[in-house]
């Protein structure tokens, strides 16, 4: 299995940015589909975007499109989630996960290996 762990998060202004960053450990990072995901007080787990095991397919929800950037480094075990234009909305704890999978496709649920999170808050 593999083992995940999110830090980067942190208080910004809106308008301001933030890069998340995700390490794996455990089997080969470039075996496996990375996706983040996001939980904001009250409401469920959402997808907020997703890369593949080569970094050739990227997909993202409607509401970070155009903001968010999702990008991965297999020699370095990591992923990344670049976050401008942060709106208050963005508050949650986001979420790293990881899917054994080498195709092509994005996927938005199915994961098997999640991080502990980490907490961002957007001030207005």
């Amino acid at each position: 299995q593999v083992q995940l762990v999110e830090s980067g998060g942190g208080l910004v202004q809106a308008g301001g940015s933030l890069r998340l960053s995700c390490a794996a450990s455990g089997r080969p990072f470039s075996a496996y589909e990375v996706g983040w995901f996001r939980r904001a007080p009250g409401k469920e787990r959402e997808f907020v975007a997703a890369i593949n095991w080569s970094g050739g397919s990227t997909g993202y929800a409607d509401s970070v499109k155009g903001r968010f950037t999702i990008s991965r480094d297999n020699a370095k075990n990591t992923g990344y989630l670049q976050m401008n234009s942060l709106k208050p909305e963005d508050t949650a704890v986001y979420y790293c996960a990881a899917n054994r999978y080498m195709g092509t496709a994005i996927l938005r649920t199915g994961y098997d290996y999640w991080g502990q999170g980490t907490q961002v808050t957007v001030s207005s």
